[in-house]
């Protein structure tokens, strides 16, 4: 069954880049064949969801006792999710966040390649940063309509972040990474990843808490 034939939920395709990681990890270990319960448990995550999940979009599917080949479901995954074509994506605020992330450079092994910036700040429009020319946010829906881009990074302000989310939406984003610490409206065929890094700290400072009692 090829990938457009295959009606995977959206909750399910926000969950399979958790499992990429998860398996390679695995198959850096040297694991050579895994099962459904085994990534269930490694992820903590319901046995019956994982066996739907990868079995959306496993060509081969697993067997009996062996469960499936690892190297065959990462290949897998990664078709799915396009990541045996690096896929291009724009930064949209190119502030200390934004051009940190216009400068790494480990997205390319997940398939992602940011090739350009936006920003309002006159200052910023025409330079470049790590070799990504930064455009004026006006020319957002030309140039992504031109090059065919459908990922977008918000890195803007929080009072600015729906305004540019409509923008990328009308410039045929189909998935974006939003770092503004806002809940985005969207239509429903957009997928939308909130980053929200105040949360994750205070999750790190908790935890540091309860090892220190």
């Amino acid at each position: 069954m090829s990938e457009s034939e295959k009606a995977v939920p959206k909750q399910t395709v926000k969950r399979l880049p958790d499992y990429l990681t998860y398996l390679k990890g695995k198959a850096d270990e040297g694991v050579i064949n895994i099962s459904a319960p085994v990534v269930a448990k490694g992820l903590n995550l319901n046995e019956v969801q994982v066996r739907k999940d990868l079995a959306s979009v496993s060509e081969s599917g697993g067997k009996p006792r062996t469960g499936y080949l690892l190297s065959k479901l990462i290949m897998d995954i990664e078709k799915y999710l396009g990541y045996d074509n690096v896929k291009d994506a724009i930064v949209v605020g190119v502030g200390h966040l934004g051009s940190a992330l216009m400068s790494f450079k480990g997205f390319k092994s997940h398939g992602l390649n940011v090739i350009a910036g936006f920003d309002t700040n006159n200052d910023l429009i025409g330079t470049e940063v790590h070799g990504k020319k930064i455009y004026s946010n006006s020319r957002i829906i030309e140039i992504c309509t031109k090059l065919n881009v459908h990922i977008g990074i918000i890195t803007v302000p929080d009072e600015y972040a729906q305004e540019v989310c409509d923008i990328m939406v009308k410039a045929g984003i189909l998935a974006i990474w939003n770092f503004a610490q806002v809940h985005l409206k969207v239509p429903e065929s957009i997928i939308v990843k909130n980053e929200n890094l105040a949360a994750s700290l205070a999750i790190l400072s908790k935890s540091i808490s309860k090892n220190a009692d």
